[in-house]
């Protein structure tokens, strides 16, 4: 494959290339100092409206916090467009201050008016799917629901100092804010856009270093610096997003010098062409992705209700192999909830060991000496990699007398199936939106419903109202604690569900390109202001 690979490199293109003309069109050139990649053809850029596609909101948009990587030290909170906040001793009340004179892109100052605006949008706005940001404030539910039009959490009390009150303490308050989705909004350019906000270039008015000017769908995305950005002017010129949905259109493009940076994720195959080869081994950029890959058993589906069946289907696996197929290699092997990179990850939980042996005896001891059918769900959308780990999943299960058949499902399907709680046995990956175990345990485990709509249907009521209460707990060690307690029990005793691995992400960037940084988290997007381009 990697001998095919590197001829293909060398070969002309044969094809249609519809991105090749974009570079030799005067109208649509990439500007010299624009900093050129590869984006996603949204219909809408609306940061409260879109749960995946973050480039415009992390670059047209801040947050009243910003987490910060350090490469030594991990990733911490940072001020934002609030310069600073306190909290009450009983991890209720935030009061927040904001800088002062921080400008809109249409030159509108920001007032805590637009702050109190932001929360209540994401609670009332028809499309927005990051409604719970703002859940925890008190009042939000009541909102939500239309039984009343106010906020009644949200104080303000001047133009530049707000208050928040939340419902209950709730510990990861601050990292929620951090999230694209919680990207401030201005209240008078978003009203006068009414529907055409997030859909037009135009309409698109936020704090941030880059302003959104060139939006032609199907083919790319124009944000230009914005030099009178509060929080300094980015490094390079603008940000040229390119749509081009074609992997090998992608490598190509890169490989000719008409890209800057190339995300591997999106190339399947062909990012072994970057990663393995000599000839840009240089040019690669790589980072943790805060994440976890995990086999998810529905305990309301016989015989997976047997945790001895569960923990065999833990046992047989060789984890080592299934990352170096699902993932080149490139990552760690994990053994709970909470991955390398998060915070509350703990170095020290016991590794579940590949031990088929053991497996057929826990089948035995639970009545399945002669085994059992299980159907285990293949996401098409997920890639090939994808395919063929799982294969290999179910060879390892057919290894101890487990039948596994295969089912691929097209992607929208299979997610309406796993909201109902109805998918046997499936594998999906999980990636950080903010750096707090509550962001994966919660999601997972923290109630009845949550635990259904992810097909887990885990029946421990007393673990998922300790999952819910360690939300509140103020001392961050005690929470931390807790959570891992709860991991030891979810994973370890009740086996009910079954942690992969962690990948890498990788980039390759071009010689002109300085000071690119992987983001932290599980997302495909990054912030730019801090990437310069050299001359030449």
């Amino acid at each position: 494959m990697l001998a095919g690979l590197l001829l293909a490199g060398c070969a002309g293109n044969t094809g249609s290339f519809r991105a090749e003309t974009l570079s030799e069109q005067d109208n649509t050139a990439p500007k010299p100092r624009y900093l050129r990649f590869v984006g996603s053809d949204s219909s809408n850029v609306d940061p409260q409206c879109t749960s995946g596609d973050y480039t415009v909101a992390l670059n047209v948009f801040d947050r009243l916090v910003e987490v910060q990587t350090d490469d030594e030290n991990g990733s911490a909170l940072v001020p934002s467009l609030a310069e600073s906040w306190t909290v009450s001793p009983d991890g209720l009340c935030y009061t927040f201050r904001l800088h002062e004179g921080v400008r809109f892109s249409d030159g509108s100052l920001l007032t805590a008016g637009d702050v109190l605006f932001t929360m209540k949008r994401l609670l009332t706005y028809p499309d927005s799917v990051n409604g719970d940001i703002a859940m925890p404030i008190h009042g939000a539910a009541a909102l939500r629901a239309g039984l009343t039009q106010e906020l009644d959490g949200f104080r303000i009390l001047s133009d530049t100092e707000f208050e928040i009150t939340l419902a209950q303490p709730y510990a990861a308050f601050l990292a929620n804010l951090s999230t694209p989705g919680a990207s401030i909004l201005s209240e008078a350019a978003t009203l006068a856009a009414g529907e055409s906000f997030g859909r037009d270039a135009a309409t698109l008015v936020g704090t941030g270093p880059f302003i959104f000017r060139d939006w032609v769908r199907g083919d790319h995305m124009t944000l230009e610096a914005n030099p009178a950005c509060w929080s300094g002017a980015p490094r390079c010129g603008g940000l040229e997003i390119r749509i081009v949905p074609d992997p090998e259109q992608q490598r190509l493009l890169f490989t000719r010098g008409e890209l800057d940076i190339l995300d591997l994720e999106n190339i399947g195959d062909s990012a072994e062409y970057f990663i393995r080869g000599e000839t840009y081994r240089d040019k690669l950029c790589r980072g943790s992705r805060v994440g976890i890959t995990y086999i998810a058993l529905n305990e309301s589906v016989a015989p997976l209700d047997n945790a001895d069946v569960r923990r065999a289907l833990q046992l047989a696996l060789d984890r080592n192999i299934l990352l170096t197929v699902g993932a080149g290699g490139r990552g760690l092997v994990e053994n709970g909830i909470f991955p390398h990179g998060l915070i509350g990850f703990n170095p020290e939980l016991e590794e579940i060991p590949c031990d088929p042996a053991e497996a057929r005896r826990l089948l035995e001891q639970a009545g399945y000496g002669d085994g059992f059918d299980l159907t285990l769900i293949v996401d098409s959308s997920a890639g090939k990699s994808r395919e063929e780990m799982l294969t290999l999943v179910a060879s390892m299960w057919e290894s101890v007398g487990v039948h596994t058949t295969l089912k691929p499902m097209d992607e929208n399907d299979f997610i309406a199936l796993r909201k109902q709680g109805l998918a046997p046995c499936y594998c999906s990956t999980w990636s950080a939106d903010f750096n707090d175990p509550d962001n994966f345990i919660y999601t997972f485990f923290g109630n009845e419903e949550n635990t259904r709509a992810r097909s887990l249907c885990y029946g421990d009521s007393a673990v998922m109202e300790r999952v819910h209460s360690a939300r509140a707990i103020a001392e961050e060690d005690a929470r931390l604690a807790e959570y891992r307690a709860l991991e030891q029990k979810i994973v370890r005793e009740d086996a009910a569900w079954i942690p992969l691995y962690s990948a890498q992400h990788y980039f390759a960037v071009s010689d002109r390109v300085e000071g690119f940084k992987v983001s932290w988290n599980g997302w495909s997007s990054n912030r730019y202001q801090d990437v310069a381009l050299r001359e030449g």
